[in-house]
C-alpha cells in the first residue's frame, strides 16, 4: 500500500486505485486516539478478511462522518437527527470502479447499493465515515436468494457474551445434526453471530423459516437459556434467536466491522474451540490486524461449502404439525406476510380483549 500525503489529504494506492483520504487527522475514536487515517489503514491491514465478508454482496454503509464521540447517536426513520445515518444508495460521487448490486426493499422500493469487489472499495467507503458494513446474505448475481443462513444470539437483559457463548456449543451440535456446519464470530457487543453457507435456491422467507425452525428446536433443549418470543416483555433473562435477522433486507455486521463504541471494538472471527476463552474487547482497531497477520481469516472456509436447508425445512412442517407452530411475527415496518400472526403485543392484545368482554 503505497501513499502519498498532502496538509489536508492522503492519497492512497490500494488494489492498483487511488483513494483519497481527505481529514487523515480526523479524531475518529478520540479516547484511544484513533484517528480517521487509522481507520482507513486498519480495513486495508484486514483486507483479505472483510472482502471475504463483502464480495459482492449488495451492502449498506453505517457511516459516523464525524467518527465515534460520547453521546454520538445513529439517524432513525423517526429522527434523521443522529450523527450518524445508514446508507443504502451508492453514492453520486462514487468512482466509476465502484460496483453496485440493484436490490429490491420489502416496500418494493429498490436501490443500487455497492457490492465491493476489492479491497480499494473498502477503503475507499472509509474514507466516507463507515465504520460498520451491512451486507446482505446474498451474491449481486442472483439477489432474490440468499447463500448464507444467519444465526444471531442475542443477549436480552441481564445476560450477556459469556451467557451467549454457553449457548453456541448447542447451536454447533445441532447444525451437525443437521448435516451443517457453522462459522462463528463475535458480534463486537455482547451477541454472537453465527453464519451457516447454504445454496443459493431457496427465498428469504423459506431460509427465515429455517432459522425459526432452528431456534424452536434450540428452545425446546435449553428452554431456560434461549427465547424465540419476538416480544421483549415475553423473553425474559435468556438468549433471543433473532430469526427476522434473515428477513429480507435485514443484514447483521459484518465480519471485521468496526462497532462504534468507546473502545473501537470490531466484530471477530473466531473458532469454535477458541470461543469460551475469548472477550469482545479482546478485538479492537489496534489489536485486529495482528492477530489477522497471526492466523489469516477465520471464516475464510465459509467458501468452500453450501449446505441444504431441506432438514430444516423437514423439521418446521413437524413443529406445524405435531405443536401446530406456525409462523412468527415480522418486524413492524414490514408488509403483512401471508400465514403471519397479528404484530400485536401480548400484553396489549389481553388488555383489549379483556376491555371487551
Amino acid at each position: 500500500m503505497a501513499s502519498s500525503s498532502s496538509k489536508d489529504a492522503v492519497v492512497l494506492d490500494v488494489d492498483g486505485h487511488e483513494v483519497r483520504v481527505s481529514n487523515p487527522e480526523k479524531p475518529y475514536f478520540a479516547e484511544r486516539g484513533i484517528r480517521k487515517i487509522d481507520v482507513v489503514e486498519y480495513f486495508v491491514a484486514v483486507g483479505g478478511g472483510i472482502l471475504n465478508a463483502l464480495r459482492d454482496r449488495p451492502t449498506t454503509l453505517e457511516r459516523w462522518p464525524g467518527g465515534f464521540f460520547e453521546g454520538a447517536r445513529l439517524s432513525t426513520r423517526v429522527d434523521n437527527t443522529g450523527d450518524a445515518f445508514y446508507q443504502k444508495r451508492v453514492p453520486k460521487n462514487a468512482p466509476e470502479w465502484v460496483p453496485t448490486a440493484h436490490i429490491t426493499f420489502p416496500s418494493g422500493r429498490t436501490a443500487d447499493e455497492i457490492a465491493p469487489d476489492s479491497v480499494a472499495v473498502v477503503a475507499w467507503c472509509a474514507n466516507l465515515g463507515t465504520l460498520t458494513f451491512h451486507p446482505w446474505p446474498v451474491d449481486k448475481d442472483d439477489v432474490e436468494s440468499p447463500n448464507q443462513m444467519r444465526i444471531d444470539l442475542d443477549p436480552q437483559p441481564g445476560t450477556d457474551f459469556a451467557d451467549a457463548v454457553r449457548v453456541a456449543p448447542h447451536v454447533r451440535e445441532l447444525l451437525g445434526e443437521l448435516g451443517m456446519q457453522g462459522w462463528p464470530k463475535t458480534s463486537g457487543g455482547r451477541g454472537v453471530h453465527v453464519y451457516v453457507p447454504i445454496r443459493p435456491r431457496w427465498t428469504f422467507p423459506e431460509v427465515r423459516r429455517a432459522v425459526i425452525a432452528f431456534g424452536r428446536e434450540l428452545e425446546r433443549r435449553l428452554p431456560a437459556q434461549v427465547t424465540m418470543s419476538w416480544w421483549k416483555e415475553e423473553r425474559g433473562e435468556k438468549i433471543f434467536i433473532d430469526y427476522n435477522q434473515m428477513a429480507r433486507d435485514r443484514t447483521i455486521a459484518s465480519a471485521y466491522s468496526i462497532r462504534p463504541r468507546p473502545n473501537a471494538p470490531v466484530s471477530a472471527p473466531v473458532d469454535w474451540d477458541e470461543l469460551p476463552d475469548v472477550r469482545p474487547e479482546d478485538f479492537d482497531v489496534r489489536t485486529m490486524p495482528a492477530r489477522f497477520r497471526a492466523v489469516g481469516d477465520k471464516h475464510a472456509g465459509l467458501a468452500e461449502h453450501a449446505f441444504g436447508i431441506e432438514p430444516l425445512l423437514e423439521l418446521a412442517e413437524r413443529q406445524a404439525k405435531d405443536e401446530g407452530l406456525g409462523d412468527l411475527p415480522y418486524p413492524p415496518d414490514y408488509p403483512k406476510m401471508p400465514g403471519e400472526p397479528m404484530r400485536v403485543q401480548p400484553s396489549r392484545a389481553r388488555r383489549s380483549t379483556s376491555g371487551s368482554s
